[in-house]
């Protein structure tokens, strides 16, 4: 009998529910937010409030015991540089689970499973080419200043201009030759 061994077992064997929370706790450190069902969102925390535990008391031991659930390096690095000191201030509490509802093909209730200290996105820098000129400096620029270049100069350029190959544009492939219309998303007939 079972008597008091109570845990989510999600349907299945012990195997394949630890690899089950095991690879959950490996996308949390990866993308830090991710959407899946409630009972798994449950099993998993556990887990992933102790990696976090783990990754503030920064030891050695502490990085092989993490080591030893997320089975890379990187994983590591990233739990014990980037995650761990945004909850320094904090003793528990390191992730939410957020209902979204009821999944359309199975009833299943869905939630968002995410860290509560988020990390912040930096706004995207827009890039400017060295050699481009301001609109300022292009309007400056008259038609007369071409005209006293030597006519020599000229033609140079011309011919420059000339022997660069053009470039044809190419008519895009079919993903995947034309594949993409059967595996259409058909629009919900309900």
């Amino acid at each position: 009998m079972r008597h008091a061994k109570k845990r989510l077992q999600l349907g299945r064997f012990t195997s394949w529910h630890d690899g089950t929370i095991k690879s959950m706790a490996r996308n949390m450190v990866i993308c830090q937010s991710m959407k899946t069902t409630v009972s798994r969102a449950k099993a998993s925390k556990q887990l992933i409030e102790k990696l976090v535990s783990l990754g503030k008391s920064n030891t050695l031991f502490a990085r092989r015991q993490a080591q030893e659930i997320l089975g890379e390096h990187k994983l590591v690095n990233i739990l014990f540089n980037d995650i761990a000191p945004r909850f320094a201030k904090r003793n528990s509490g390191f992730t939410r689970i957020i209902g979204l509802g009821k999944r359309r093909g199975d009833n299943a209730e869905m939630a968002i499973f995410e860290f509560t200290e988020l990390k912040k996105k930096e706004p995207k820098k827009t890039k400017i080419a060295k050699d481009a000129k301001p609109h300022a400096e292009i309007a400056k620029e008259t038609p007369a200043e071409e005209e006293n270049d030597s006519s020599e100069e000229k033609k140079e350029t011309r011919t420059a201009v000339k022997d660069r190959p053009v470039d044809e544009k190419k008519p895009q492939k079919k993903f995947m030759g034309g594949l993409r219309t059967i595996f259409k998303k058909k629009s919900d007939s309900l």
